[in-house]
């Protein structure tokens, strides 16, 4: 009897890794992209002796292997409103994302999988989470949303990684029935990408709390509590809530404040954190309280990474940190020597005294509002891109008093210019990175920055934003 094909829609990383792990464990996966597979990937698919097809999908095969098979896996890249995933499911076939199949094979013994997730911070924070674990000595995988897919690093190993870091998004989410962290994170919830949610926040709110979903009262919920639509959730308990044991963070109140008033809510955290203001004689710290352990307390001025959104990535990190018992000294350390993570408010150089700042990772408006509001002296502004809907009120206030000059880098500038045209003292529209470094240049002055922060993807003009941000840094060398 012939085994069944796995279904595999789309053959970038998710797609590659999920057809190597499916490989690794005896099953037969087949990998179908509509659009033409990129030369590297068809390499490794033929080095595999894994079938596939480029530029098309055969719906009729693909119903009848999932039927066959129990499931398809899809992209994150692909939205669940195509006729192709509707007519899947229509034939009761279930769909599910890498992270969901990864997850089935992810543990074999006491792994322990920590998963982040949140509109902003949650690459920054699985790098935080992932280093601090190998500072100090811990097996690590990194993995997820970050590079490498969950279901690769799984196919590349013995066994699985003693402790398995995974940045999850919410497309990642929506295709998971069973995945369940030991400790989620979920640093904020604000709009992004509500083009594939019916422009509705409440629809990506609820993809984003599905990282809690299977989560019992063994496990942990880090979740900011400064942030309505998590904190709205939460109050839902038991129906459409959580079950796991909820840490709270804040960065707005002290830890004495946030728990009187989750109190008055009538919500019980297991442990909470917050930020106490700085003294005369004593610096501003966060201080984190958990059952059984020690109250863990740092004072801001020592982390590596600086500003507001970079508190509470800093502290979601310590949380995990402490809830997996690892050494206080040893947390502190890591974060006090954290390098930047690339593409996300990346220092690049500065040249005649104006600083150059690589933010290509800011996709989304929220992004690009931390990024403004981090940056001290005057700004000049690169920004578009593929617009998703966005509503650019909340930056109104940051263009008119930090933003000289608005550069744009896109296909289609007229909502930017639209909207802050009438804000900064010029707008010009450019079509290369390069450009865009040399019009700021020519428009800079000494103590000025110079900041790559999209709001946007990037898909109109780049491969994606990584490329943006590599040919933002290689033009500003080059000056």
């Amino acid at each position: 009897m012939s085994q069944a094909i796995i279904p595999i829609l789309g053959a970038g990383e998710s797609g590659i890794g999920a057809a190597r792990l499916a490989l690794r464990h005896g099953l037969s996966p087949w990998v179908s992209d509509r659009g033409v597979i990129a030369p590297n990937r068809v390499d490794e698919l033929n080095a595999l002796n894994i079938d596939f097809e480029s530029g098309q999908h055969d719906v009729k095969r693909i119903v009848e292997a999932g039927k066959a098979s129990g499931f398809v896996i899809k992209s994150p890249g692909i939205p669940d409103q195509t006729d192709l995933i509707r007519t899947l499911r229509e034939a009761s076939i279930e769909v599910i994302s890498e992270i969901e199949f990864a997850a089935r094979y992810a543990r074999t013994a006491d792994q322990q999988i920590v998963a982040i997730t949140g509109a902003n911070g949650k690459t920054t924070t699985t790098a935080l989470v992932a280093a601090i674990l190998q500072d100090a000595g811990c097996e690590v995988a990194c993995v997820g949303n970050i590079g490498t897919s969950w279901a690769r690093d799984l196919a590349d190993r013995e066994q699985p990684a003693q402790f398995q870091v995974v940045e999850v998004s919410s497309f990642q989410l929506d295709g998971a029935t069973t995945f369940q962290p030991d400790i989620a994170i979920l640093l904020n919830i604000t709009p992004d990408h509500l083009d594939r949610y019916d422009n509705a926040i409440e629809n990506y709110a609820d993809s984003k709390w599905r990282i809690t979903a299977r989560q019992t009262e063994n496990d942990v919920l880090i979740l900011n509590a400064d942030d309505a639509l998590s904190m709205e959730r939460w109050k839902r308990g038991n129906e459409g809530g959580t079950r796991a044991r909820v840490v709270a963070i804040s960065i707005n109140q002290s830890p004495e404040a946030l728990k009187n008033a989750l109190d008055k809510e009538g919500l019980t955290p297991w442990g909470w954190a917050g930020v106490s203001a700085g003294t005369p004689h004593e610096k501003e710290s966060f201080t984190i309280y958990i059952p059984t352990k020690n109250p863990f307390t740092m004072t801001i001025q020592e982390l590596a990474l600086q500003g507001k959104h970079n508190l509470y990535n800093s502290m979601a990190a310590s949380v995990a940190s402490r809830v997996l018992e690892l050494r206080s000294e040893g947390i502190r350390e890591s974060l006090a020597q954290f390098d930047a993570i690339e593409h996300r408010m990346e220092f690049v150089q500065e040249v005649n005294r104006i600083k150059f700042v690589n933010d290509s990772k800011a996709t989304n408006v929220n992004s690009a509002w931390f990024a403004l509001e981090s940056i001290e002296g005057p700004i000049i502004w690169i920004a578009g891109g593929v617009d998703k809907g966005n509503d650019y009120t909340s930056l109104m206030h940051l263009v008119t008093s930090k933003v000289d000059h608005l550069i744009c880098l896109g296909k289609n500038n007229k909502t930017l210019i639209d909207t802050f045209g009438d804000r900064v003292e010029s707008t010009c529209e450019v079509a290369t990175a390069q450009d865009a470094v040399q019009a700021a240049y020519d428009l800079g002055l000494p103590g000025c920055t110079v900041l790559l922060s999209p709001a946007c993807a990037s898909f109109d003009l780049f491969g994606s934003y990584e490329e943006r941000g590599r040919e933002f840094k290689a033009a500003v060398r080059s000056l």
